[in-house]
């Protein structure tokens, strides 16, 4: 039996560490957008799927002799897919669809090593099961949660700030050569007890015995764990993108629910700790509480609120699909098709939440949708139980109520509501008068605003105000030039177009198309700009290197770069390599402006130790406009070849000098860490936001 736990437990850590480690190889081949990980994980739930699909055909069909050497001759092959370093050759071109590109490049990659990881569990708890009482072998299923949950943790906090990309892939390719080989003696082990035709013992003989699944079990194994991953992911969504964005914040539900399935399979001797006549009525509480949440304030519940109450809501609705699972599982000899339907349920979970609704609905519904399809399912549930029928019953219609009235808040205030592959986009007006503006946001992130009636509508604004970096900058050429090439890597709502004149090149590089559509279609900026504008549609970083590869260096005057504004940064757009681009595309005298505004990472050091690095000098100019402007507080650093040109009217009061940290790594493509750079930690950050600090 240690062998087989070992085994398993290494199968589930290096089965979710493989997920970022790939996942943040590939992200800036592809912009970096969240969108790039959620085909990822659309990616890694169908092979999952096909994994728990093979494990429960080979021991359906197979004779025990047979899985083994199948097995081990699969573990051999998968060998040459080592070490797991994404392929040049990959790269996407221009034009190409980058879903297709990803899936291709993933299976090409890790697609033989994930399947046979994904497999492991289920496979090696069927082949003990003959030897071992029900409640052992369930135990197991407990212990590869576990290790999910151990490998989930160990990246973000114990792998990625101390070691490369390519150490990270050298390493977990070695740990998984030693996985092949524990998996191997695995099988061989199984194969060779089956062969001996020890007698079974008793007990495990009659559990054997047990009832055959039938449909109703099928069909509720397969419910409750895609309500599961709906209400994880819709939740997750929820919070990172409409309550804080707290880097970092995604690890805490998905440590919650791979928590919540250990409880649920693990404790009281292998029973697990659940029990419906405790834990089903504060389920159904927490599921009102958290759609009335939405609800509240037109849909805009205070954060110190709303972050435990999501997470504790998630965790309990999760324990009760989860602990659900556990109450109603089959005997040993029906494992697979026990986990071949949970898996199909969580595949199909993610499948809606990552592919279906961007397409189906305008924004984040999927939360309300789900509270009141759990509710639902809890009623069903609730009919062994009495007395919980009609506060299962009350929930259900509750959550509808409360979960209407949210969809109906964000369809009110917003003047225009798109979804897709990217994220939401609301375009909102508030205010009246000259004061009446109009704003863009993705998620709460502010992506750009426009006064609608003022005469001051077409005047540069929010972080783009003329007092801010970026506008002494352009302001700093543009005095001495009759054109200049501007060149701006995030649209928002066309704002620094404002700055362009009759004669001014400028150009756009935006990775979402939609909003170069609502910036044209919203907002007025870009139409009444007399500069010729140019739009680059896709991946900035990947864009400027087909520019420079085909020979059309742009010679910019000033590159500005705005993409850092939100929690989830695109971190390949920051570092060494990328800043070394940039200046290929810049004049000899040309300013690389970074706007650098951030709640909770400090870019400063970043750009401070790549300057040094690269002989350039770095200023920084903080701009705090007076009352009654329509400018914002920002931070921009701006980085010339050399300091003299610092000593423009524009810029020689307010650029001050920003010294590198050598206790801070240098960024590049292969080693870069936002922990270093996070003004305070995550934990910290929600403790004061909840009010705890």
């Amino acid at each position: 039996m240690p062998l087989f736990a070992s085994t398993i437990l290494l199968s589930a850590f290096l089965l979710f560490l493989v997920q970022p480690i790939i996942a943040k190889q590939i992200l800036p081949w592809f912009g970096g957008s969240s969108a790039v990980w959620t085909t990822c994980l659309v990616f890694f739930q169908v092979v999952l799927l096909a994994g728990y699909t093979y494990s429960h055909l080979a021991t359906r069909y197979l004779k025990s002799t047979h899985q083994a050497y199948l097995h081990i001759g699969l573990l051999a092959l998968s060998l040459l897919f080592l070490p797991i370093i994404p392929s040049e050759a990959l790269k996407p071109l221009a034009g190409a669809d980058a879903a297709i590109r990803i899936v291709a490049l993933l299976f090409a990659t890790i697609g033989l090593p994930y399947f046979l990881l994904s497999a492991t569990g289920p496979l090696l708890q069927k082949w003990v099961a003959p030897r071992f009482p029900e409640k052992t072998v369930y135990r197991l299923f407990a212990l590869s949660n576990f290790g999910s949950l151990v490998g989930l943790l160990a990246f973000p906090f114990a792998i990625e700030p101390f070691s490369t990309a390519h150490a990270q892939s050298v390493a977990w390719s070695v740990a998984y050569a030693i996985f092949a080989i524990a998996c191997a003696a695995s099988a061989w082990t199984a194969a060779q007890s089956a062969d001996q035709s020890v007698p079974v013992r008793t007990a495990v003989a009659d559990e054997a015995r047990g009832p055959r699944p039938g449909i109703r079990d099928y069909a509720l194994w397969l419910a409750f764990a895609a309500l599961g991953s709906v209400l994880l992911l819709a939740t997750t969504s929820h919070i990172t993108q409409n309550i804080a964005t707290v880097p970092f914040l995604w690890v805490l539900p998905l440590s919650l629910y791979l928590l919540t399935f250990v409880v649920a399979f693990e404790g009281r001797g292998g029973r697990g700790w659940y029990q419906r006549s405790w834990f089903l009525f504060p389920t159904l509480l927490l599921l009102v509480a958290m759609a009335a949440g939405l609800s509240a304030n037109r849909g805009v519940l205070d954060v110190s609120l709303a972050v435990p109450l999501y997470t504790l809501g998630m965790m309990m609705a999760a324990f009760f699909c989860n602990g659900e699972l556990a109450l109603s599982k089959p005997v040993p000899r029906y494992l697979t098709q026990f986990y071949l339907t949970i898996s199909l349920g969580g595949a199909l979970g993610g499948l809606l939440v990552g592919l279906v609704a961007p397409r189906v609905f305008p924004t984040y519904f999927e939360l309300p949708v789900a509270l009141v399809l759990l509710a639902s399912l809890a009623v069903f549930v609730a009919r062994r139980t009495r007395w919980l029928v009609g506060p299962a019953v009350v929930a259900t219609l509750a959550t509808g109520w409360f979960g209407s009235e949210y969809i109906g808040f964000l369809r009110e205030e917003a003047v225009y509501m798109h979804r897709n592959f990217y994220g939401t986009l609301r375009v909102k007006e508030q205010g009246e008068g000259d004061h009446q503006v109009r704003r863009l946001l993705h998620g709460v992130i502010l992506h750009g605003e426009q006064l609608t009636i003022s005469p001051k509508r077409l005047e540069p604004g929010t972080y783009y105000a003329r007092s801010s970096g970026v506008g002494r900058a352009i302001e700093a050429r543009q005095r001495h030039q009759d054109s200049v090439k501007l060149g701006f890597v995030g649209l928002g709502v066309g704002t620094l177009s404002a700055y362009g004149r009759g004669g001014d090149l400028v150009r756009f590089y935006e990775l979402d198309p939609d909003v170069l559509a609502l910036a044209k279609t919203q907002f007025s900026y870009l139409n009444a700009s007399p500069s010729k504008i140019e739009y680059v549609i896709g991946d900035a970083r990947s864009s400027m290197e087909r520019e420079l590869a085909s020979g059309q260096p742009h010679g910019y005057d000033v590159l500005a770069i705005d993409a850092f504004s939100s929690d989830s940064i695109p971190v390949h757009l920051i570092t060494r390599e990328a800043v070394q681009l940039y200046f290929q595309h810049l004049q000899p005298n040309g300013i690389l402006a970074v706007h650098i505004s951030n709640r909770f990472l400090d870019l400063k050091p970043v750009l401070a130790n790549i300057a040094q690095a690269l002989g350039l000098t770095a200023r920084l100019i903080t701009d705090t406009p007076a009352d009654g402007s329509s400018g914002s507080t920002t931070d921009w650093v701006l980085l010339a070849r050399s300091a003299t040109t610092f000593d423009a009217e524009q810029l020689v009061a307010v650029a001050e000098p920003i010294e590198p940290k050598p206790e801070f790594s240098l960024w590049t493509d292969q080693f870069n860490n936002l922990f270093d750079i996070l003004k305070s930690r995550p934990i910290n950050e929600l403790r004061r936001m909840i009010g705890l600090d």
